[in-house]
């Protein structure tokens, strides 16, 4: 048996087509069910639908032997346990910085308002910039508006949302796509499987 584990919402969605290429067909709709184990069109495998931010965790401690995840929860996870044989090149977006509209271009100690406390950090200590990391679980956006941050860094998709909100967004970080990662152990006691997988995913991707 393959565990899968996936999150809900755009990269379950976007996985869908990737996985029916495999012939795996999810029996169960996370959107009509409350089941978070769902067995699928092949005996074999089967998906757990969990939390993005806890994917990686549930791959590396052998919970699931595979994961989709987005480039940023692994590095903020620190995934360096995992295999990441793919970019999926999906649920594609950026991660920036973004600050009222109005504001300056800060100066000095600055303070920073994200969930993603050590990809933040190593951006600013790149840069030579002293900031605070505060971190927040949403409303990010809120940030700035009541003086709690100077700027945000968050994912940007439309950057409606930073619009809606008299934001801008500043300066790219990074490009974020999903990637499968990989229990280390599965990828040994089960190679073939997950190979096999691996292989159609490819061919899949290169169609695209």
């Amino acid at each position: 048996m393959l565990t899968i584990a996936v999150s809900k919402g755009r990269i379950y969605e976007e996985t869908l087509p990737l996985l029916a290429e495999a012939g795996i067909t999810p029996i169960d709709d996370p959107k009509k069910c409350r089941k978070l184990i769902l067995q699928t069109s092949r005996d074999d495998v089967q998906l757990v639908i969990i939390r993005a931010t806890d994917v990686p965790t549930f791959v590396e401690y052998g919970a699931a032997d595979l994961g989709i995840a987005g480039k940023d929860v692994l590095l903020e996870h620190g995934a360096d346990s995992l295999y990441e044989p793919l970019d999926l090149n999906i649920a594609c977006c950026r991660l920036m910085t973004a600050a009222h509209k109005d504001a300056p271009e800060q100066r000095g100690r600055i303070r920073v308002a994200t969930k993603y406390v050590k990809i933040a950090q190593s951006y600013f200590a790149s840069k030579g910039i002293q900031a605070e990391i505060i971190k927040l679980y949403g409303s990010m956006e809120l940030a700035p508006l009541v003086g709690l941050a100077d700027c945000i860094v968050d994912l940007v998709d439309t950057g409606n949302t930073l619009k809606a909100n008299d934001l801008e967004p500043r300066e790219l970080i990074m490009n974020i796509s999903s990637r499968l990662v990989v229990n280390k152990a599965a990828m040994k006691m089960k190679h073939a499987a997950i190979a096999a997988l691996l292989s159609q995913f490819e061919q899949t991707l290169a169609k695209r």
